[in-house]
């Protein structure tokens, strides 16, 4: 009971509503609570790994990677200019204008859809579609003719070798372009931009989301430190000293360089066995990477709404919801939408609302008072264990660095829009962070478009 209350710190337990959870059901739930001692030694874990990461000797084998972004300088406020971004992580990509002033940002955007035909085709067509779009937007923004920096975010698996290049390592999402695997993505980019011979940019700069939200918030705020996406996935950044990254082989005058862990990977070793439970065993051996990616599939959107299906199905069938009746609908793998934990979790103590209009959606419209304390529990142990998960690992960071005061700029849309995540996330750190630092959690203001001109923009000063 103490670590249940525990979990709902912060948020009213949920004994305050008029109904109360059933206790086989609180009982059937004690594995998605994570106790002080359990999450102390994940941490010395995380800790473990993110070091064989950054180790020359370990790095190989090692399960979070901790790659070297080569972005060594932040935002200071002196930035100026305009700049471009490119913005490609899926079936659609955007293309940004950004005017930097003294204390003034003005965006300008247009999002290109990237036809399915070019999609699986050759590289080539993808880039000179790319650049078709560039030149397109440059001409509708009066900029044709101007020579413009430009921050490329490319939100696939990468392997760095400097600022401006990196070698795809494979195609996610449903790319299938030839000719692009194990080659500079960077390098692709330019030729396609040569071979037009109408527009002149620099590519400044290739980074992730997680770099491109720190850089998003270091400029508006100069003591971001790490940046963390917990949306469709779950990955985080963070200033390291350049001594301590043994891989690195850039600026070795410049003291802090850019790390992105990658840390979605952790447990793939069996660091997490302590902590998974049947739901998360079904949902990793029904994905498309069994084995892999598991820390990532215990937190990120794209699983937090199967993991509550998986669990509301077992329980229906041990006669402990739904009076042992179950709905073709929640029986139907991926229907229960990460959306709905949110959308319970926002009712307000007492009230059912949102949580009877989503059983009824799933065909559960017989669903009791009591039933409906129980699916707002079940969905609360699993968004608290998500948020005390990743908290962990943000302590983790913090406590590396010694900072005595920082930010961590979050964004994704599983902190964007729970009710209640940026909350639990403060107050578990508060507990594991070392006594007398100091942090503050930001929302991050699009991450991808504006960090990566950002970026250009820090490179171009730098230069």
């Amino acid at each position: 009971m103490r670590q249940t209350e525990q979990i709902l710190g912060g948020m009213g337990n949920i004994e305050d509503a008029e109904v109360t959870v059933s206790v086989p059901v609180r009982e059937r739930c004690k594995d998605l609570i994570l106790s002080d001692e359990t999450i102390a030694e994940l941490m010395r874990r995380i800790m473990k790994d993110v070091e064989k990461g950054l180790c020359k000797d370990t790095h190989k084998e090692a399960v979070v990677k901790c790659f070297i972004t080569y972005v060594q300088d932040l935002p200071n406020g002196t930035e100026r200019g305009e700049f471009l971004a490119l913005d490609l992580g899926g079936t659609n990509f955007r293309v940004l204008l950004i005017h930097l002033g003294q204390n003034h940002f003005d965006m300008q955007s247009k999002i290109y859809a990237i036809p399915q035909s070019i999609m699986v085709g050759t590289g080539e067509q993808l880039f000179d579609h790319i650049a078709e779009c560039l030149a397109n937007f440059m001409k509708e923004h009066d900029v044709y003719s101007h020579k413009l920096p430009l921050g490329f975010t490319f939100s696939f698996p990468l392997q760095q070798l400097g600022l401006t290049k990196g070698l795809l390592e494979t195609w996610t999402k449903g790319f299938k372009c030839s000719g692009v695997v194990g080659n500079d993505v960077v390098q692709l980019l330019k030729d396609a931009i040569r071979r037009r011979g109408d527009i002149q940019i620099q590519v400044c700069a290739i980074l992730n989301d997680t770099t491109g939200t720190l850089m998003s918030c270091a400029w508006k705020n100069h003591n971001c430190r790490i940046g963390l996406i917990v949306g469709t996935g779950c990955n985080v950044c963070y200033v390291e000293k350049t001594e301590n990254c043994e891989l690195f082989d850039g600026n070795t005058n410049k003291p802090d360089c850019i790390v992105n862990t990658e840390w979605g990977a952790f447990g793939s070793d069996g660091a997490l066995d302590i902590v998974i439970t049947e739901y998360d065993r079904e949902i990793d051996e029904n994905s498309i990477n069994p084995g892999k990616q598991l820390f990532e599939k215990m937190i990120s959107g794209m699983y937090m709404g199967e993991l509550v299906r998986l669990a509301l199905v077992r329980l229906t069938k041990d006669n402990l919801l739904f009076g042992g009746k179950l709905s073709d609908h929640l029986l139907k793998r991926g229907n229960f939408f990460t959306k709905y934990v949110s959308e319970i979790e926002s009712d307000k103590r007492g009230s059912f609302l949102n949580c009877r209009e989503v059983l009824g959606e799933l065909g559960l419209s017989h669903a009791t008072e009591q039933d409906c304390a129980n699916v707002r529990y079940i969905c609360e142990c699993v968004s608290r264990r998500a948020a005390h998960l990743v908290s962990a690992g943000i302590a983790v960071l913090i406590n590396k660095m010694k900072e005595p005061s920082l930010t961590v700029g979050v964004d994704g849309s599983v902190y964007r829009f729970h009710p209640h995540f940026h909350d639990l996330m403060v107050e578990k750190i508060k507990q594991l962070i070392l006594p007398g630092i100091k942090f503050d959690l930001m929302l991050s203001e699009d991450g991808s478009g504006r960090g990566a001109a950002l970026v250009a923009a820090v490179a171009c000063r730098e230069n």
